[in-house]
Formats: C-alpha cells, structure tokens, sequence
C-alpha cells in the first residue's frame, strides 16, 4: 500500500508527517535538516510512496536529494494552497494538511524546474538584484545634489555628458565624499552586472526561443533572458492566457450565482515576467499592431490599464516565440 508523505521545511529542522492512503497517521517526526536524516524519515513505513513540500526558502536541496533517491516529489504552490483560518496553526498540522491535499487530489502544485533553469534563474534574478541596488544608489546622488539646490543639467546623470557635470560639481567637503563613494560604487555595480550578463548571454547564446523573441520589438537581449529563464518549459501553460494569468496579468475575477466582478490584474505570479512584459510595451514600443491598440484602450480606459492589456498581448507573441520558435505573424509584417 501507498503512503502520503507531507514535509514542513524550515531552514534548520523540518517536520515529516506520514499517513496512508485512508488518511490514518502513520507517523510524525521533527528532523535536523540533513541528508540522511531526511531519506529515513521520508522511507520509514517503506519506499512507495509519493512526497510533497511545500515552495517555501531552500526547497532545492530537498526536492533534487528526494528525486535522486527515486522518489516522486510534488511543490506545493504556497499561495494556491488556501489553509483556511485554522484555531490551530503549528508544524504538525501544516505538514499532515500538506500530505492530505495530495492524497484528495486537490494540492495546487508549483512547477520543478530543471536545474539548469534554476541555475540560469539564479543569475538572472541576481542581475535583477543588483541593478535595484544600483538605481538605489543613483538615487543617493540625486538627493545629495537636491541638498545643495545642484539641478541635474541632463535625464541620464550617469552618461558621459551627465558625469562631467558630476565631475565639476563644487559640493562641501561631507558632500563631496559622498557623491565620490556612491559613484565608485555604481562603478563596482556596473561591473557585476556587465559579467552576469556575459555569462547569461553565452548560456543562451544559439537558443532558438530566445533568439525568436527578440524580434518583438522592446525585447532586447536582457528581457528575453528574463522571459526564457522565469518562464522555462513553456508548454506547460495551455494557452497565451495561462501565461498571463501565471505573470500575474489576468484581472481578478469574483463570481457568484449571476454576479461577476472583473476587477484589476492580480499581481499574483511571477513579478519579473511580469515586469519584463510591462517594460517592453513602455513608451513606443513594441509592434505597430501593440502601439496602435496601446492608443486606442488608453483612449477609453487610461494609460495604465491599456499597459496591463499590451502586456498581456505581448506575453502572447513571446508564448508562441518559445513554443514555436519563431513569431509567424511577426515575419508576415515584415514582409
């Protein structure tokens, strides 16, 4: 007989709740995370048996040592899970409701990306990081030039034309060290985030997907990264909508008996896909075909919803890039 396995991961010790395929307990452990540890608590009513855990900080090591050992591991999607409002809330009981929902059937999964996805995700994301950081101590700059009533003589600041007039800024001294410190900082910054993109770049350099959607234009060779790496295997969404819907695009939808309530886009998914596809569409960009329905929904609804509704469009030509590798109706404009 089968048997459920539920796991609660912290970061230091994990919960292990065991029950069969009637939903009796079998037995419950608290574990230190370590290898060994986790494959006897997992195997200790026998090896047939299907294991869940949910996404939560440092699942990595857990699902690949359980995979290795040829055991099926199901993600939990941590927001797709809904607990309830529980009276009770510890380890136990959030371990056995994980195991529970797999054996009804009913537990949300989260996809188990490849490792090298997760690798390239991993420097993507990084990357992300450190340009965030960077804006943040650009911003620095502005605010010690606002002190001084110094107002920036150009848009990019840290341009050659926008360095010069940094150079021959007369500040106090406080000031002055500063400005210096931020700007070799940038420097270090701009550094780092030269060689990840390097890196990221030879990784998927001759990737038919990638290559493919950067025909769209406002997708250059950063945000198809972004895209390639956060959305991976892309025929696991069914459809351009489901891609959407997992970027946290789709409008929220409540209904019930006749009413139905359409309401802004969730937010809820991935926050860098979703960025990417927003960027992409910002300004004038992307095809003539987004451009125009970009006006014509800013017309009726505003310059932000019809953002949302050209990014949603735009997720749709990057869908069929990745599937297909390549966008046919991009190359039927062109000709």
């Amino acid at each position: 007989m089968g048997h459920y396995v539920g796991i609660d991961l912290h970061r230091r010790r994990s919960v292990i709740f065991t029950m069969d395929e009637d939903g009796n307990r079998l037995g419950c452990r608290r574990i230190a995370n370590e290898p060994i540890a986790l494959v006897q608590a997992v195997t200790e009513f026998g090896p047939d048996s299907e294991v869940v855990i949910e996404a939560t900080y440092g699942w990595y090591w857990a699902v690949d040592l359980l995979r290795d050992e040829g055991m099926q591991v199901h993600l939990a999607h941590p927001a797709g899970n809904d607990w309830g409002k529980r009276r009770v809330k510890n380890d136990e009981r959030d371990a056995r409701d994980l195991a529970d929902l797999l054996r009804l059937g009913r537990l949300a999964e989260a996809w188990i990306a490849p490792k090298e996805i997760r690798e390239l995700r991993e420097l993507v994301r990084y990357r992300y990081k450190l340009v965030n950081l960077r804006t943040g101590l650009k911003a620095q700059v502005h605010a010690v030039m606002a002190k001084e009533g110094v107002l920036p003589e150009w848009t990019r600041m840290f341009g050659p034309a926008g360095n010069a007039q940094l150079d021959k800024m007369d500040l106090d001294p406080s000031y002055s060290i500063r400005v210096k410190s931020l700007r070799d900082l940038v420097g270090v910054y701009d550094a780092e985030v030269a060689k990840l993109e390097r890196e990221i770049h030879s990784r998927l350099k001759g990737d038919p997907g990638y290559e493919a959607i950067q025909a769209i234009p406002g997708v250059g060779r950063t945000l198809a990264a972004i895209f390639v790496a956060e959305i991976g295997d892309v025929s696991r969404f069914k459809s351009p909508d489901a891609l959407s819907s997992w970027a946290g695009l789709a409008p929220r939808h409540r209904e019930s008996d006749t009413k139905v309530i359409r309401g802004q886009i969730t937010k809820m998914g991935s926050k860098m896909v979703r960025w990417a596809a927003i960027e992409a569409v910002t300004g004038r960009r992307g095809t003539t075909k987004l451009r125009s329905d970009f006006q014509q929904i800013a017309e009726r609804r505003g310059k932000y919803k019809a953002r949302a509704a050209v990014a949603r469009k735009l997720l749709t030509l990057v869908y069929y890039g990745l599937r297909d590798k390549e966008i046919r109706c991009l190359a039927e404009e062109a000709s």
